[in-house]
């Protein structure tokens, strides 16, 4: 089973803290604005106090993305590279020095 991506699970709590507030508040027959107003006030407090983990994970997780030292490769070049490279060993030549017509 994969693991569920940190962003994601990140996500899903934030809007549960809002959402679970908010749903009492307006159960409670505050005006929905208000409702808004003071769930989004708790969420933020809530989150900022319990979910430091999954916050961080997801720092994490953009900071690694944003600082790759090697650039990712898609599974198709490498086999499109290994295509050419055997193509030209087959010609003789090395990858990449193939001489173009009218050139000495």
């Amino acid at each position: 089973m994969k693991a569920v991506p940190a962003w994601l699970l990140f996500t899903v709590l934030r809007v549960l803290v809002f959402a679970v507030p908010f749903v009492i508040l307006l159960v409670l027959g505050f005006p929905g604005w208000l409702a808004g107003v003071i769930a989004a006030i708790i969420g933020l407090c809530l989150s900022y106090i319990f979910l430091r983990a999954p916050r961080d994970n997801v720092a994490k997780d953009l900071y690694e993305v944003r600082h790759r030292t090697k650039e990712p490769v898609h599974p198709d070049a490498e086999s499109e590279d290994a295509a050419v490279d055997r193509a030209a060993a087959a010609d003789g030549n090395p990858a990449g020095t193939e001489q173009r017509p009218g050139t000495v």
